[in-house]
């Protein structure tokens, strides 16, 4: 039976990757994640310095776009617009289940 392989990366956030290490690992082009950042979808740590460099928790957020742009085949001012809606979604759904929890907790006493 054949066993399915996936890449496992330990990521912390203090860590930074330099750009050519986001776009391997996202499976992006520079270019592509130049155009996220010029989008507004990515920030650089510092992006006056050069080459820029990144906070490691991008991989995750950079992934998710090259799946994106490969499954729905979308330009990138269309990707970089459903990543930060999709950013804006799980701010909500954070803020939501904290409300949730002081409820319960208001609720019991």
């Amino acid at each position: 039976m054949p066993t399915d392989t996936c890449d496992v990366l330990w990521l912390s956030q203090s860590q930074t990757v330099s750009i050519a290490e986001l776009a391997t690992l996202a499976g992006l082009t520079e270019a592509e994640v130049r155009d996220l950042v010029d989008n507004g979808a990515l920030a650089p740590v510092n992006p006056q310095d050069a080459p820029w460099t990144f906070s490691a928790d991008c991989v995750i957020a950079m992934r998710q776009a090259s799946r994106l742009r490969n499954d729905l085949e979308l330009e990138p001012h269309a990707l970089a617009l459903a990543l930060g809606l999709l950013e804006q979604i799980r701010a909500l759904e954070s803020e939501l289940s904290k409300m949730r929890a002081q409820q319960a907790r208001f609720d019991r006493a």
